[in-house]
């Protein structure tokens, strides 16, 4: 696995809808979930694991280790903090993105709702489909091509309530449309970790994401290569 600069998202041809229900719609019995959305199998709230060894920590995920998988931190141009994490697999990316929540309701509708607004502003649409995370939604967004042709970028948004956390990814590449595409991907993220804190936060405040502890010394081998984050794609910014 290595841990790479960040790089623009690539530009995703167009599905017509139907077509991108037949991707990627998931049968609804691929996962019980509890009565808040979140599937019992993952992602887990970092109290529901016994040992944090193996995984990589980036502060508020830790992120489970996969041959062939890229990890790239994206920072906010104004603050230079890390505002999310990709991961790119198999030639599609999976961003990821973790909110401090209410304890006593979840954050997932409402910002299933902005989204869908943010999209419509673009002059883009969004359809809502039934995945293995529950609710999802996909968005097709205005994109020029590289030889001045308007075209669409297609995008697949997931969300998790958690315990008082609330954990977005946003598919891109062939994952977007294609479930069997996504199955790597889709599985690294039910084995993520979520690490909340006990400190107080508004609700939709960022949890803070950080270079692994080592990623300033050399790595063992087998451990993941670290470089400097660059500015992410652009789709962080979309909800």
């Amino acid at each position: 696995m290595v841990f790479g600069r960040g790089r623009k998202a690539k530009k995703q041809e167009a599905a017509e809808p139907e077509e991108i229900r037949e991707g990627i719609a998931a049968d609804s019995a691929d996962g019980a979930t509890e009565a808040s959305g979140r599937s019992v199998t993952g992602p887990f709230d970092v109290s529901e694991i016994s040992s944090r060894d193996g995984y990589v920590d980036l502060g508020a995920l830790l992120i489970a280790p996969r041959d062939g998988l890229q990890l790239r931190l994206e920072v906010e141009e104004a603050t230079q903090r890390v505002v999310a994490v990709t991961m790119d697999l198999d030639g599609s990316s999976l961003q990821l993105q973790a909110f401090a929540a209410p304890r006593s309701e979840g954050l997932w509708d409402e910002i299933r709702e902005q989204i869908g607004q943010s999209v419509g502003s673009q002059g883009g649409q969004v359809e809502e489909i039934q995945g293995g995370f529950g609710t999802e939604l996909v968005a097709k967004l205005p994109s020029g091509a590289s030889d001045g042709s308007q075209g669409y970028r297609v995008a697949r948004f997931i969300g998790v309530d958690g315990p008082r956390w609330f954990l977005r990814g946003v598919f891109g590449g062939e994952a977007a449309l294609n479930r069997d595409a996504a199955a790597g991907l889709e599985e690294l993220f039910r084995r993520i970790v979520v690490i909340r804190g006990d400190n107080p936060m508004p609700p939709r405040d960022l949890l803070q994401l950080r270079l692994p502890k080592d990623a300033a010394g050399p790595a063992p081998q087998g451990n993941p290569e670290f470089q400097q984050p660059e500015r992410g794609p652009e789709i962080t910014q979309i909800g």
